[in-house]
């Protein structure tokens, strides 16, 4: 996983809209990227809500929210549209930008072991370099974590 200090790859998705999006776009403002399993489910909707509901007070850092997971542009759109999330969701079907972040890690749930993505956020600088690393989220607290750090 990468680490504070760290320059963040740039990277080249579609969002829930199919529109191309990269990291590029937000050169000059500070970026929380942050990686969960799959959209609708319990731990991931919390986490999109506790950014949802700090929102406007992250904008007012001049920093804007992207989560990323190998959902489709459709399932995005649904889970923006159900929770009212204002943030860009961007799909990796591929996960080689979740990869390239090392959120691709091998996983342990009811005694088996897989490949997934593993919950953690990135506090990008307005230079692309790494500020801040959640490797681990407490998805409901998150969002107000996040926006003290932003807040300094």
């Amino acid at each position: 996983m990468l680490k504070e200090g760290d320059q963040a790859p740039n990277f080249i998705l579609k969002n829930e809209q199919n529109q191309v999006i990269t990291l590029e776009d937000f050169k000059g403002k500070k970026v929380v990227l942050y990686f969960y399993p799959k959209d609708n489910t319990p731990g991931c909707t919390k986490e999109a809500c506790s950014f949802r509901d700090v929102y406007d007070d992250i904008l007012a850092t001049d920093a804007v929210v992207i989560g990323i997971s190998k959902d489709n542009a459709i399932s995005h759109q649904k889970f923006k549209n159900k929770h009212e999330l204002p943030f860009y969701l961007l799909s990796d079907p591929d996960h080689n930008v979740i990869e390239s972040y090392g959120a691709w890690q091998e996983k342990k749930m009811f005694g088996k072991t897989s490949m997934g993505i593993v919950r953690c956020t990135f506090i990008i600088d307005e230079n692309g370099t790494i500020i801040k690393t959640y490797p681990k989220v407490k998805p409901d607290e998150h969002g107000e974590e996040v926006l003290k750090i932003l807040k300094g």
